[in-house]
Protein backbone atom coordinates (compact mmCIF):
# COMPACT_ATOMS: atom_id res chain seq x y z
CA UNK A 1 0.00 0.00 0.00
CA UNK A 2 1.48 3.47 -0.87
CA UNK A 3 1.84 6.14 1.75
CA UNK A 4 -0.19 9.09 1.35
CA UNK A 5 1.80 12.12 0.98
CA UNK A 6 2.08 14.53 3.45
CA UNK A 7 3.94 17.72 3.52
CA UNK A 8 4.26 18.48 7.20
CA UNK A 9 4.27 15.27 10.04
CA UNK A 10 1.49 14.63 12.22
CA UNK A 11 1.49 17.17 15.49
CA UNK A 12 -0.12 17.89 18.71
CA UNK A 13 -0.53 20.69 20.64
CA UNK A 14 -0.77 24.30 19.35
CA UNK A 15 1.44 23.42 16.32
CA UNK A 16 -1.19 22.94 13.51
CA UNK A 17 -1.90 26.30 14.67
CA UNK A 18 1.35 27.99 14.44
CA UNK A 19 1.54 26.62 11.10
CA UNK A 20 -1.81 28.32 9.88
CA UNK A 21 -0.99 31.58 11.72
CA UNK A 22 2.65 31.96 9.49
CA UNK A 23 0.35 31.27 6.37
CA UNK A 24 -1.76 33.58 6.96
CA UNK A 25 0.72 36.31 8.42
CA UNK A 26 2.63 37.82 5.14
CA UNK A 27 -0.80 39.21 3.89
CA UNK A 28 -0.89 41.57 6.74
CA UNK A 29 2.66 43.00 6.01
CA UNK A 30 2.32 42.47 2.44
CA UNK A 31 -1.07 45.25 2.80
CA UNK A 32 0.87 47.18 4.72
CA UNK A 33 2.56 48.52 1.72
CA UNK A 34 1.24 51.82 0.10
CA UNK A 35 1.98 50.79 -3.56
CA UNK A 36 -0.26 49.00 -5.55
CA UNK A 37 2.57 47.13 -7.38
CA UNK A 38 3.95 45.96 -4.17
CA UNK A 39 1.10 44.43 -3.00
CA UNK A 40 0.87 42.14 -6.41
CA UNK A 41 4.43 41.25 -6.05
CA UNK A 42 3.74 40.66 -2.55
CA UNK A 43 0.72 38.13 -2.95
CA UNK A 44 2.27 36.50 -6.62
CA UNK A 45 5.65 36.21 -4.08
CA UNK A 46 3.68 34.13 -1.52
CA UNK A 47 1.64 31.86 -3.58
CA UNK A 48 4.61 30.46 -5.62
CA UNK A 49 6.39 30.56 -1.82
CA UNK A 50 3.72 27.83 -1.43
CA UNK A 51 3.11 26.01 -4.59
CA UNK A 52 7.22 25.72 -4.37
CA UNK A 53 7.44 24.33 -0.70
CA UNK A 54 4.71 22.08 -1.69
CA UNK A 55 6.67 20.23 -4.49
CA UNK A 56 10.26 20.80 -3.06
CA UNK A 57 9.17 17.67 -0.28
CA UNK A 58 9.16 15.21 -3.74
CA UNK A 59 12.10 17.06 -5.48
CA UNK A 60 15.06 14.73 -6.05
CA UNK A 61 18.67 15.02 -6.94
CA UNK A 62 19.86 18.89 -8.56
CA UNK A 63 15.79 20.15 -7.87
CA UNK A 64 16.63 20.00 -4.07
CA UNK A 65 19.20 23.21 -4.74
CA UNK A 66 16.94 24.55 -7.36
CA UNK A 67 13.60 24.63 -5.19
CA UNK A 68 15.29 25.48 -2.36
CA UNK A 69 17.39 28.60 -3.77
CA UNK A 70 14.30 30.04 -4.86
CA UNK A 71 11.94 29.51 -1.34
CA UNK A 72 15.82 31.11 -0.09
CA UNK A 73 15.30 34.05 -2.44
CA UNK A 74 11.74 34.74 -1.76
CA UNK A 75 12.29 34.46 1.63
CA UNK A 76 15.18 37.10 1.12
CA UNK A 77 12.67 39.25 -1.15
CA UNK A 78 10.08 39.55 1.12
CA UNK A 79 12.52 40.48 4.14
CA UNK A 80 13.69 42.94 1.97
CA UNK A 81 10.15 44.53 0.73
CA UNK A 82 7.80 44.12 3.56
CA UNK A 83 9.89 42.91 6.81
CA UNK A 84 8.64 39.63 6.93
CA UNK A 85 10.68 37.22 7.98
CA UNK A 86 9.00 34.00 8.80
CA UNK A 87 9.10 32.42 5.32
CA UNK A 88 12.32 30.72 7.24
CA UNK A 89 10.65 28.69 9.31
CA UNK A 90 9.01 26.42 6.41
CA UNK A 91 12.40 26.51 5.00
CA UNK A 92 14.47 25.16 8.30
CA UNK A 93 11.65 22.57 8.35
CA UNK A 94 12.42 21.86 4.56
CA UNK A 95 16.08 21.76 5.20
CA UNK A 96 15.61 19.33 8.18
CA UNK A 97 13.36 16.93 6.46
CA UNK A 98 16.34 16.72 3.95
CA UNK A 99 17.84 12.76 4.64
CA UNK A 100 21.16 12.94 2.66
CA UNK A 101 23.90 14.57 4.62
CA UNK A 102 25.48 16.83 1.79
CA UNK A 103 22.09 18.38 0.42
CA UNK A 104 21.38 19.02 4.03
CA UNK A 105 24.49 20.51 5.37
CA UNK A 106 24.47 22.83 2.56
CA UNK A 107 21.71 24.37 2.32
CA UNK A 108 21.46 24.71 5.81
CA UNK A 109 24.52 27.44 5.80
CA UNK A 110 23.30 28.89 2.66
CA UNK A 111 20.11 29.16 4.16
CA UNK A 112 21.50 30.85 7.63
CA UNK A 113 23.82 33.16 5.96
CA UNK A 114 20.91 34.52 3.45
CA UNK A 115 18.58 35.10 6.73
CA UNK A 116 21.45 36.89 8.52
CA UNK A 117 22.11 39.00 5.45
CA UNK A 118 18.11 39.52 5.02
CA UNK A 119 17.63 40.70 8.56
CA UNK A 120 20.81 42.97 8.48
CA UNK A 121 19.26 45.07 5.61
CA UNK A 122 15.95 44.83 7.36
CA UNK A 123 17.36 46.27 10.26
CA UNK A 124 18.92 49.36 7.65
CA UNK A 125 15.74 49.51 5.95
CA UNK A 126 12.85 49.01 8.28
CA UNK A 127 14.66 49.65 11.99
CA UNK A 128 11.58 50.87 13.68
CA UNK A 129 9.39 48.14 12.30
CA UNK A 130 11.82 45.59 13.02
CA UNK A 131 12.39 46.44 16.79
CA UNK A 132 8.84 46.01 17.76
CA UNK A 133 8.58 42.52 16.13
CA UNK A 134 12.70 42.33 18.26
CA UNK A 135 11.63 39.15 20.04
CA UNK A 136 10.04 37.47 17.21
CA UNK A 137 13.22 38.32 14.97
CA UNK A 138 15.37 36.88 17.81
CA UNK A 139 13.25 33.27 18.00
CA UNK A 140 13.15 33.01 14.31
CA UNK A 141 16.89 33.66 13.85
CA UNK A 142 16.83 30.84 16.74
CA UNK A 143 14.81 28.50 14.84
CA UNK A 144 16.79 29.31 11.75
CA UNK A 145 20.20 27.64 13.60
CA UNK A 146 17.92 24.66 15.63
CA UNK A 147 15.32 23.62 13.90
CA UNK A 148 16.76 21.69 10.42
CA UNK A 149 18.85 19.72 12.80
CA UNK A 150 16.15 18.97 15.36
CA UNK A 151 13.69 17.65 12.73
CA UNK A 152 16.81 16.03 10.85
CA UNK A 153 17.63 14.32 13.91
CA UNK A 154 13.92 13.31 14.40
CA UNK A 155 13.43 12.04 10.74
CA UNK A 156 17.16 9.89 11.64
CA UNK A 157 15.90 8.50 14.57
CA UNK A 158 12.32 7.33 13.17
CA UNK A 159 14.12 5.64 9.90
CA UNK A 160 16.24 4.01 12.79
CA UNK A 161 13.24 2.91 14.39
CA UNK A 162 11.47 1.66 11.05
CA UNK A 163 14.53 -0.37 10.44
CA UNK A 164 14.86 -1.96 13.59
CA UNK A 165 11.23 -2.74 13.41
CA UNK A 166 11.52 -4.22 9.74
CA UNK A 167 14.71 -6.35 11.29
CA UNK A 168 12.97 -7.82 14.16
CA UNK A 169 10.03 -9.12 11.65
CA UNK A 170 12.73 -10.18 9.20
CA UNK A 171 14.34 -11.97 12.70
CA UNK A 172 10.89 -13.64 13.58
CA UNK A 173 10.25 -14.67 9.84
CA UNK A 174 13.66 -16.18 10.21
CA UNK A 175 12.81 -17.83 13.64
CA UNK A 176 9.59 -19.08 12.40
CA UNK A 177 11.33 -20.78 9.22
CA UNK A 178 14.03 -22.03 10.88
CA UNK A 179 11.49 -24.20 13.66
CA UNK A 180 9.50 -25.43 10.76
CA UNK A 181 12.76 -26.76 9.55
CA UNK A 182 13.96 -28.19 12.62
CA UNK A 183 10.51 -29.79 13.32
CA UNK A 184 10.39 -31.40 9.63
CA UNK A 185 14.18 -32.54 10.28
CA UNK A 186 12.85 -33.90 13.74
CA UNK A 187 10.28 -35.28 12.18
CA UNK A 188 11.59 -37.24 9.08
CA UNK A 189 14.74 -38.51 10.96
CA UNK A 190 12.50 -40.17 13.43
CA UNK A 191 9.38 -41.21 12.10
CA UNK A 192 10.59 -41.35 8.62
CA UNK A 193 12.75 -44.12 9.69
CA UNK A 194 10.83 -45.33 12.18
CA UNK A 195 8.10 -45.95 10.06
CA UNK A 196 10.14 -47.15 7.14
CA UNK A 197 10.97 -50.18 9.92
CA UNK A 198 8.20 -50.94 10.86
CA UNK A 199 6.49 -51.22 6.65
CA UNK A 200 9.33 -53.50 5.78
CA UNK A 201 9.33 -55.95 8.70
CA UNK A 202 5.28 -55.74 8.34
CA UNK A 203 6.14 -57.15 4.84
CA UNK A 204 8.45 -59.22 5.98
CA UNK A 205 6.27 -60.76 8.99
CA UNK A 206 3.28 -61.31 6.14
CA UNK A 207 5.80 -63.21 3.90
CA UNK A 208 6.86 -65.56 5.99
CA UNK A 209 3.93 -65.96 8.90
CA UNK A 210 3.39 -69.52 6.79
CA UNK A 211 7.19 -70.49 6.84
CA UNK A 212 8.43 -69.46 9.59
CA UNK A 213 5.78 -68.72 12.11
CA UNK A 214 8.23 -67.91 15.16
CA UNK A 215 10.55 -65.25 13.08
CA UNK A 216 7.03 -63.67 12.39
CA UNK A 217 6.61 -63.39 15.68
CA UNK A 218 9.79 -61.94 16.57
CA UNK A 219 9.45 -59.56 13.02
CA UNK A 220 6.45 -58.24 15.15
CA UNK A 221 7.33 -57.53 18.37
CA UNK A 222 10.05 -55.85 16.28
CA UNK A 223 7.29 -53.56 15.09
CA UNK A 224 5.56 -53.14 17.98
CA UNK A 225 8.62 -52.04 19.77
CA UNK A 226 9.47 -49.53 17.06
CA UNK A 227 6.21 -47.88 16.86
CA UNK A 228 6.25 -47.51 20.73
CA UNK A 229 9.90 -45.81 20.06
CA UNK A 230 8.66 -43.73 17.76
CA UNK A 231 5.59 -42.64 19.54
CA UNK A 232 8.10 -41.72 22.42
CA UNK A 233 10.02 -39.51 20.21
CA UNK A 234 6.76 -37.76 18.60
CA UNK A 235 5.94 -37.03 22.32
CA UNK A 236 9.46 -35.61 23.01
CA UNK A 237 9.23 -33.52 20.02
CA UNK A 238 5.63 -31.65 20.58
CA UNK A 239 7.11 -31.27 24.46
CA UNK A 240 9.82 -29.22 23.28
CA UNK A 241 7.08 -27.33 21.03
CA UNK A 242 5.19 -26.09 23.57
CA UNK A 243 4.97 -22.46 24.52
CA UNK A 244 7.12 -20.80 27.09
CA UNK A 245 6.37 -20.94 30.77
CA UNK A 246 5.60 -17.99 32.94
CA UNK A 247 8.12 -18.30 35.13
CA UNK A 248 10.38 -18.30 31.71
CA UNK A 249 8.48 -15.13 30.51
CA UNK A 250 8.93 -13.16 33.79
CA UNK A 251 13.20 -13.55 33.27
CA UNK A 252 12.75 -12.28 29.58
CA UNK A 253 10.32 -9.42 30.76
CA UNK A 254 12.62 -8.04 33.37
CA UNK A 255 15.54 -7.96 30.84
CA UNK A 256 13.09 -6.22 28.23
CA UNK A 257 12.54 -3.81 30.91
CA UNK A 258 15.71 -3.45 32.41
CA UNK A 259 17.14 -3.08 28.57
CA UNK A 260 14.43 0.04 28.74
CA UNK A 261 15.95 1.76 31.84
CA UNK A 262 12.43 0.64 33.90
CA UNK A 263 12.56 -0.47 36.80
CA UNK A 264 10.63 -3.66 37.38
CA UNK A 265 8.59 -4.39 40.73
CA UNK A 266 6.84 -7.81 40.75
CA UNK A 267 4.83 -9.13 43.88
CA UNK A 268 6.17 -12.02 44.95
CA UNK A 269 3.75 -13.00 47.42
CA UNK A 270 1.77 -15.62 45.65
CA UNK A 271 2.42 -18.24 43.19
CA UNK A 272 0.84 -20.34 40.47
CA UNK A 273 0.05 -24.10 40.72
CA UNK A 274 -1.91 -26.23 38.95
CA UNK A 275 -2.57 -23.93 36.00
CA UNK A 276 -3.09 -25.66 32.37
CA UNK A 277 -0.66 -25.31 30.18
CA UNK A 278 -2.58 -23.43 27.58
CA UNK A 279 -3.87 -20.78 30.33
CA UNK A 280 -0.14 -20.39 31.22
CA UNK A 281 0.74 -19.61 27.55
CA UNK A 282 -2.16 -17.43 27.12
CA UNK A 283 -1.03 -15.15 29.89
CA UNK A 284 2.88 -15.39 28.91
CA UNK A 285 1.84 -14.32 25.51
CA UNK A 286 -0.50 -11.46 27.55
CA UNK A 287 2.42 -10.65 29.80
CA UNK A 288 4.73 -10.14 26.95
CA UNK A 289 2.86 -7.91 24.96
CA UNK A 290 1.70 -5.61 28.09
CA UNK A 291 5.57 -5.13 28.88
CA UNK A 292 6.37 -4.42 24.79
CA UNK A 293 3.82 -1.77 25.01
CA UNK A 294 5.13 -0.60 28.56
CA UNK A 295 8.59 0.18 26.95
CA UNK A 296 7.74 1.34 23.43
CA UNK A 297 4.69 3.77 24.59
CA UNK A 298 4.30 4.89 28.00
CA UNK A 299 7.52 6.15 29.05
CA UNK A 300 7.36 5.05 32.35
CA UNK A 301 10.05 4.68 35.12
CA UNK A 302 8.98 1.69 36.63
CA UNK A 303 6.84 -1.10 35.66
CA UNK A 304 4.63 -3.19 38.47
CA UNK A 305 3.32 -7.13 37.42
CA UNK A 306 1.44 -8.97 40.20
CA UNK A 307 -0.21 -12.39 40.15
CA UNK A 308 -3.13 -13.89 42.23
CA UNK A 309 -4.46 -17.21 41.82
CA UNK A 310 -8.01 -17.54 43.95
CA UNK A 311 -10.54 -20.50 43.74
CA UNK A 312 -12.14 -18.68 40.50
CA UNK A 313 -9.71 -17.04 38.63
CA UNK A 314 -6.17 -16.14 37.94
CA UNK A 315 -5.68 -12.65 37.97
CA UNK A 316 -2.56 -11.05 36.16
CA UNK A 317 -1.47 -6.94 36.81
CA UNK A 318 0.77 -4.57 34.43
CA UNK A 319 0.77 -1.61 35.73
CA UNK A 320 3.42 1.86 34.51
CA UNK A 321 3.35 4.98 35.93
CA UNK A 322 4.00 6.63 32.03
CA UNK A 323 2.19 9.28 30.39
CA UNK A 324 -0.63 7.21 30.01
CA UNK A 325 -3.62 7.72 27.31
CA UNK A 326 -7.55 7.89 26.41
CA UNK A 327 -9.18 4.33 26.51
CA UNK A 328 -11.01 4.70 23.36
CA UNK A 329 -7.34 5.48 21.53
CA UNK A 330 -5.80 2.57 23.86
CA UNK A 331 -8.09 0.14 22.80
CA UNK A 332 -7.72 0.45 18.96
CA UNK A 333 -4.18 -0.43 18.69
CA UNK A 334 -1.18 -1.75 20.43
CA UNK A 335 -1.53 -5.23 20.38
CA UNK A 336 -4.58 -5.46 22.36
CA UNK A 337 -7.19 -7.07 19.45
CA UNK A 338 -4.59 -9.53 20.02
CA UNK A 339 -4.57 -9.70 23.38
CA UNK A 340 -8.50 -9.76 24.13
CA UNK A 341 -8.71 -12.45 20.92
CA UNK A 342 -6.26 -15.14 23.01
CA UNK A 343 -8.14 -14.36 26.64
CA UNK A 344 -11.75 -15.11 24.67
CA UNK A 345 -10.26 -18.25 23.80
CA UNK A 346 -10.12 -19.53 27.08
CA UNK A 347 -13.08 -17.27 28.34
CA UNK A 348 -10.55 -14.78 30.04
CA UNK A 349 -11.33 -10.82 29.90
CA UNK A 350 -8.81 -7.95 29.76
CA UNK A 351 -10.01 -4.00 31.85
CA UNK A 352 -7.78 -1.02 31.30
CA UNK A 353 -7.37 1.45 33.45
CA UNK A 354 -5.95 4.35 32.49
CA UNK A 355 -5.08 6.76 35.31
CA UNK A 356 -2.07 7.39 37.23
CA UNK A 357 -0.43 5.74 34.37
CA UNK A 358 -2.10 2.60 32.55
CA UNK A 359 -3.06 -0.62 34.26
CA UNK A 360 -3.98 -3.82 32.59
CA UNK A 361 -5.77 -6.33 34.31
CA UNK A 362 -5.74 -10.13 32.62
CA UNK A 363 -7.99 -12.70 34.24
CA UNK A 364 -8.86 -16.14 33.25
CA UNK A 365 -10.85 -19.07 34.75
CA UNK A 366 -8.82 -21.18 37.51
CA UNK A 367 -9.58 -24.46 35.58
CA UNK A 368 -7.06 -26.54 38.22
CA UNK A 369 -5.02 -29.16 36.29
CA UNK A 370 -5.51 -33.03 37.15
CA UNK A 371 -2.00 -33.89 39.10
CA UNK A 372 -1.41 -37.46 37.62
Amino acid sequence: MKKKFTILQKSSGVSPYIWAFLSILPFYFIFQSSSTAEIIVGILLTIVFFITFRYAFIAKSWRIYVLACILIGISFTSTYLFNYFYFSFYIAYYIGNIKDRVPFLTLYIVHLVITAIAINFSIVLHEALLLKQLPFVLISSLSVVLLPFSVHNRKERDQLQEKLEDANKRISELVILEERQRIARDLHDTLGQKLSMIGLKSDLARKIIYKDPEQAKNEMKDVQQTARTALNEVRKIVSQMRGIRLKDELIHVKQILSAGQIRFVMDEKTSLSNVPLLSENILSMCLKEAVTNVVRHSKASTCYISLEQTENEIKMIVKDDGIGCETDDFIKGNGLSGMRERLEFVNGNLEIITENGTTLVIKVPNVVKQMD
